[in-house]
């Protein structure tokens, strides 16, 4: 009996081949099918450049809509979560070295000359002392949108930063006419007498500038503004000759701060040293001044400036508040409370917390859920690294700056809050000018 052979013949083997063969290449087709599907209605998530070559990519723009990232499109503010996964290489300090220095290049490329401002925003200069130590690209993008040509703008930059952030820093003072590096630098160490002092050193600098500014206000190198420039003007003219900042009574805790001598020691930390409470108590503050804890943040009158510049009772203050642990957040609240300085809130008024305050919206974490909705970007010591999907709220929400931003955390947050902030101070500008034409008209039509 003969017995079959199990293994195939050769026309066999050639058939099974042929249908394999088919098989995979069918398998091929829909692969690529399938990708040609996904590129197609993939996000489009890479940087495209300015339209302006001459820029050197400082800011990357993205292809995102900040209208829909605005109305919380879901699409939209799904591309910007796409953005933030990809790897955030920081602009170098060098880019803006470059950049500023052809003055004429640099500022064609970042729109300093097309700024629009109203009548209304030319009769009433505003003052800005910055107080920062890294990161050019982001200063410029905050000076930026903070700018307007008839402000000034006093940059103090700390004397410990790298050599090209300074030469960065001293590009832009070089470039634009109303802004100047500050005539006295700090060295500043975290939560000492030298923070408040940079202030200081700005707004002795702004006290003797040409600009007959009529308030001024502080911001760090994580802040960003939340009002135009013709929106700011006309919130900060409500608050005839007023000052606005948090101001109120001190804990148990807080009085600590200084109740109790405090010397600098090192400390593995970004400052490199940091006050540390001593056992020598402090003797009472000078001229029975009561004490009042706030921020460091504020927005003063150029009159209450005057005041701390020339009154004996506020040096004096300042070097009791020499040894205290961050001075700069019970000066400026304590100030506003003695009887009859300019912009006076009384002693007896209640607390002004940072939720009354406009000066700068923090996020809290253990407060998100009761008083705010959840970050969509990150923590940081308990501090909310805005998003994306915060657009529409932080721009609702009432306050006049933010913090804080980062563009390695979320850079189509700061794309679109410029996007926004310039297409409303546009707007607003051209209403106004249309309105003073509208009303001239009219007058003319009249007398004739």
């Amino acid at each position: 009996m003969k017995i079959k052979c199990l293994f195939p013949n050769r026309r066999q083997r050639k058939q099974a081949f042929s249908l394999f063969f088919f098989l995979l290449f069918g398998m091929c087709a829909l692969l690529l099918l399938s990708l040609k599907v996904s590129i197609k209605d993939r996000v489009p998530v890479e940087p495209y450049r300015n339209i302006d070559s001459g820029d050197n990519g400082l800011h990357p723009r993205y292809q995102i809509d900040c209208n829909a990232i605005y109305e919380m499109d879901p699409a939209e503010v799904g591309k910007s979560l796409a953005i933030r996964k990809q790897i955030m290489v920081e602009e170098q300090d060098e880019s803006l070295v470059s950049l500023t220095s052809n003055c004429s290049r640099y500022l064609n490329s970042r729109g300093y000359g097309a700024v629009l401002v109203s009548k209304e925003e030319e009769a009433f200069p505003l003052a800005y002392s910055l107080v920062v130590h890294k990161s050019a690209s982001m200063v410029e993008k905050i000076l930026r949108a903070i700018y307007a040509p008839n402000n000034i703008y006093c940059i103090h930059y700390d004397l410990k930063s790298s050599e090209q952030f300074a030469k960065a820093m001293e590009g832009l003072a070089r470039c634009l006419p109303n802004v100047f590096i500050a005539s006295k630098l700090e060295s500043v160490k975290y939560a000492s007498i030298s923070r408040l002092n940079a202030d200081l050193n700005c707004l002795s600098d702004l006290m003797a500038s040409e600009v007959k500014w009529r308030y001024v206000i502080n911001l760090c190198g994580q802040d960003f503004p939340l009002r135009s420039n013709i929106e700011l003007v006309a919130d900060l003219k409500k608050l005839r000759g007023g000052n606005m900042m948090e101001t109120s009574l001190p804990s148990i805790y807080k009085k600590e701060r200084f109740s109790f001598r405090h010397e600098l020691q090192n400390a593995s930390f970004e400052y490199q040293q940091l006050p540390v409470k001593t056992l020598k108590a402090k003797e009472p503050p000078p001229h029975g001044i009561q004490m009042f804890i706030g921020s460091a943040y504020f927005v003063l009158s150029r009159e209450f400036v005057t005041y701390v510049a020339t009154s004996t009772l506020a040096r004096d203050f300042l070097a009791w508040s020499h040894d205290t642990y961050s001075p700069d957040e019970h000066f400026w609240a304590t100030l506003t409370r003695v009887p009859g300085v300019p912009g006076e809130v009384s002693r007896t008024q209640p607390d002004v917390t940072d939720l009354m305050s406009k000066t700068r919206l923090v996020k809290w974490e253990y407060l998100e859920g009761m008083l705010y909705p959840a970050c969509t970007g990150i923590h940081i010591r308990s501090v909310c690294i805005y998003g994306a999907a915060e657009l529409r709220w932080l721009l609702k929400f009432g306050s006049w700056f933010a913090n804080k931003v980062d563009p390695k955390v979320d850079p189509v947050l700061i794309q679109c809050l410029e996007e926004k902030l310039k297409e409303k101070q546009t707007a607003m500008v051209m209403a106004v000018n249309q309105a003073l034409l509208a009303r001239k008209g009219l007058n003319s039509s009249t007398v004739n």
